[in-house]
């Protein structure tokens, strides 16, 4: 049987894909990175008391999917994400579960910087897959003059 001779699904084409990577905006990958990394502390508050290596596993799959997903436009708020995502967590963390990062009689500076230094790695690790991503992707788009170009003449949605 030839390629073209197999039973389609009605209304499926092959020409699309699946999943078109980076159409989403940078509003949108934050609320998602935001609500991604607040439902990983979430589940791992609840099985452990604690956030453990869960949380940094996550982080990090976290940051690499939000550099795939976001627009070409928006790379420089994904830049900026991981940092100023784990900070603004582990603030809300520090405040409503304290003991959860650091010692409960902590102040919540205190707590906050606790809480980056001990999932330091997992910063380390998801900042650079999340700027090796949208670097890869640079690279392969090719001629960055024509595609900035073409991207600042579009009209914003």
């Amino acid at each position: 049987m030839a390629p073209d001779d197999r039973p389609r699904l009605a209304g499926v084409s092959r020409s699309e894909p699946f999943w078109d990577p980076g159409s989403e905006s940078g509003r949108e990958v934050v609320a998602l990175g935001v609500a991604g990394t607040l439902t990983a502390v979430s589940i791992d508050l609840a099985l452990s008391g604690r956030l453990t290596q869960f949380f940094d596993l996550c982080f990090m799959a976290l940051c690499l999917a939000l550099a795939a997903l976001v627009r070409r436009r928006d790379f420089f708020v994904v830049a900026l994400l991981p940092p100023l995502l784990m900070i603004g967590v582990f603030t809300f963390v520090a405040l409503v579960a304290r003991d959860a990062l650091a010692d409960p009689g902590d102040s919540l500076l205190q707590a906050v910087v606790s809480g980056v230094v001990t999932h330091g790695i997992a910063l380390f690790v998801g900042y650079a897959l999340c700027l090796g991503w949208l670097g890869w992707r640079l690279r392969r788009s090719g001629d960055l003059s024509s595609e900035l170009s073409r991207e600042l003449s579009r009209p914003s949605a």
